[in-house]
């Protein structure tokens, strides 16, 4: 039987997997790194390290920036820098030791020793002024939007240097959602033009500094901007919803990018869900993508399910797919 780690190699290069990967099986997330990531618990509010304010209300799944007059961060995009602070990445020694223990208690020869990063350089823009501020400065103000960026840019590697000197990870698991259900937020020409050279800088200097794995989340319609993934040096897309069309994606571009997802968490993920919904959508993943370039995932940004049960039976389908299709 194959390691974790073997079966995903094995699945990503289109060779002899003898199970499907199992969701996020092979990361072993280091979370506690010093570096603060600011967020509030359900009923919350708080100010994050860049000064924007994120709420979690009553009910929801999650938080998000306040971007009300009194709250918004960047009131002139013009001005940008009288609002947009760089947070310190740089931290002692003792500041690590935490992170560093957990780094050394993992059994690289099993799992990816694997580093999270979050938010991406789109969600940060639009954290920074609102959604439909950020969308229109791309038309209105593109040479102040890629000032920004290249800001967000250089915030990045400086992050990553600490990242990698203090933790030597081999997989980093990066979030950036780049669309809705249906769409991406960006035309594929406008998303060139802004984001395939800054991501090429980053993912460029994890994968020089000893990094293998590139695992970026975006749960989203972005089958049109994959081309540009691959570019950029990602070799797993995570969140692929299936408005994307993953077989069709797995025929087009397997070899070159791994895809996980296949199960949109807003099918299954919910508070009626039941086992046999979760049996179904597994199954119709599987066959219908097939056992290379593909790992069978909720689209859910991380380990877990947001209503209890949920993830812990979805690995049960797999393992059940995987005795009926290896």
């Amino acid at each position: 039987m194959l390691t974790i780690k073997q079966n995903l190699l094995e699945t990503m290069k289109g060779g002899n997997p003898d199970r499907f990967v199992k969701q996020y099986e092979f990361m072993e997330m280091i979370m506690n790194v010093p570096i603060a990531r600011k967020r509030p618990n359900i009923g919350e509010e708080v100010v994050n390290e860049w000064g924007v304010t994120f709420r979690w209300p009553e009910g929801q799944l999650g938080s998000f920036p306040v971007h009300d007059e009194e709250h918004i961060l960047i009131k002139d995009i013009e001005n940008w820098r009288d609002y947009v602070k760089a947070p310190n990445v740089k931290y002692s020694d003792e500041d690590w030791v935490p992170a560093i223990e957990v780094a050394n208690a993992v059994d690289r020869n099993e799992k990816f020793l694997t580093c999270f990063v979050a938010p991406g350089l789109f969600e940060q823009t639009h954290h920074f002024m609102r959604m439909e501020n950020a969308l229109t400065a791309y038309y209105e103000y593109p040479d102040e939007m890629h000032e920004l960026i290249d800001f967000l840019v250089d915030f990045e590697l400086a992050y990553a240097k600490e990242l990698i000197d203090h933790l030597h990870p081999e997989c980093i698991f990066h979030h950036d959602d780049w669309g809705g259900q249906t769409s991406t937020f960006l035309s594929p020409e406008m998303f060139e033009e802004f984001f395939l050279e800054p991501y090429k800088k980053i993912y460029g200097f994890y994968k020089d500094n000893g990094v293998e794995l590139i695992v970026h989340h975006s749960d989203s319609y972005a089958a049109s901007l994959v081309p540009y993934m691959i570019e950029m040096g990602i070799d797993i897309w995570q969140g692929v919803m299936t408005s994307n069309n993953t077989p069709e994606l797995i025929k087009k571009y397997g070899g070159k990018i791994t895809f996980m997802g296949d199960l949109d968490s807003g099918v299954i993920d919910f508070p009626e869900w039941t086992p046999e919904i979760v049996a179904e959508e597994v199954e119709r993943a599987c066959r219908n993508c097939g056992k290379h370039y593909f790992i069978p995932c909720l689209t859910q940004g991380l380990g877990f399910s947001s209503f209890p049960g949920v993830y812990d039976k979805t690995n049960e389908e797999i393992d059940k797919m995987s005795e009926k299709m290896f």
